[in-house]
């Protein structure tokens, strides 16, 4: 979800609702404690050098149970951290705590925020001999001279 996408879905509710995509709910007294910007410049193995950047919103759950984040908070919070940090219409990621801090991408589904696992991928597949993906390939293993590993 682009940062663009995500306050226009805060400008049609009033609650603003977390949850994870098997359906466990971020508490409601969440609170919202960063609004950032990350910035990652890194080189891929295959020798590329890139640069992606992304908003990150850090949910975050107290004692404060009484706490509940209205839509038109949440989205004066952004607007602030939008001239402040110099925020670009880029994806948004939602920094939460479970049996670490994790990463999620976000989605809009039915009046709520779903946090969407994020995963990790080879950007140089060409460069390090993987064979294209055609259709869904399980058990995939790697075998001396196989030209994989």
């Amino acid at each position: 979800m682009l940062l663009s996408e995500l306050k226009s879905a805060l400008k049609t509710t009033d609650t603003v609702r977390f949850e994870l995509k098997n359906g466990e709910q971020v508490p409601a007294h969440f609170h919202v404690t960063e609004v950032g910007k990350s910035t990652k410049h890194f080189m891929d193995c295959g020798g590329t050098v890139r640069q992606e950047e992304k908003v990150v919103l850090q949910l975050w759950s107290s004692i404060d149970v009484l706490h509940r984040l209205k839509g038109d908070k949440l989205l004066n919070i952004i607007d602030l951290a939008t001239d402040k940090l110099d925020l670009t219409d880029v994806e948004v990621e939602i920094e939460y705590q479970s049996s670490t801090v994790g990463r999620y991408g976000v989605e809009w589904k039915d009046n709520a925020f779903i946090l969407v696992p994020t995963a990790t991928d080879c950007l140089a597949k060409e460069a390090c001999g993987l064979p294209p993906v055609v259709g869904k390939m399980k058990n995939l293993a790697c075998t001396p001279g196989g030209g994989c590993c």
